[in-house]
């Protein structure tokens, strides 16, 4: 099973908490108990899993993200988002999330956020569940 969620950033560079919209997917599929397959079809954005109980540490990731890769760095690509691709590829585009009992298995303080680099813009994020035998 393969479904998507629909994600629109609202700055160029923000994390998007998702937790509870894949929370979603897995209770209106009966999941019980296996993976979630995340993946982030995009080369501008990614996907993790961090801290969500306090939102200085999400600003504290983007500003750490945007002090290793700055936006203007004389990149050679044309586009003017080359840090976008960088901050893709330092994030990763996709995660295994455990889920039981129809439930994400996280630790207390995690979230798992879409990472936009390159917004605002409309993205997609998949999700595949894999039930365990």
């Amino acid at each position: 099973m393969l479904r998507y969620l629909n994600v629109k950033s609202r700055q160029r560079s923000e994390l998007v908490d998702i937790t509870e919209r894949v929370q979603e997917v897995l209770a209106e599929a009966g999941a019980k108990s296996g993976i979630c397959y995340v993946f982030v079809p995009h080369t501008t954005a990614g996907i993790t899993v961090n801290e969500g109980a306090d939102p200085s540490v999400q600003v504290d990731i983007l500003m750490g993200l945007e002090r290793l890769v700055p936006r203007d760095a004389g990149y050679q690509h044309q586009e003017g988002n080359s840090d976008a691709h960088i901050k893709s590829t330092m994030t990763g585009s996709s995660l295994y999330l455990p889920y039981d009992e129809g439930r994400l298995v996280l630790g207390t303080w995690q979230s798992v956020f879409f990472c936009e680099f390159d917004g605002p813009r409309h993205r997609r994020v998949g999700l595949s569940l894999m039930e365990n035998a």
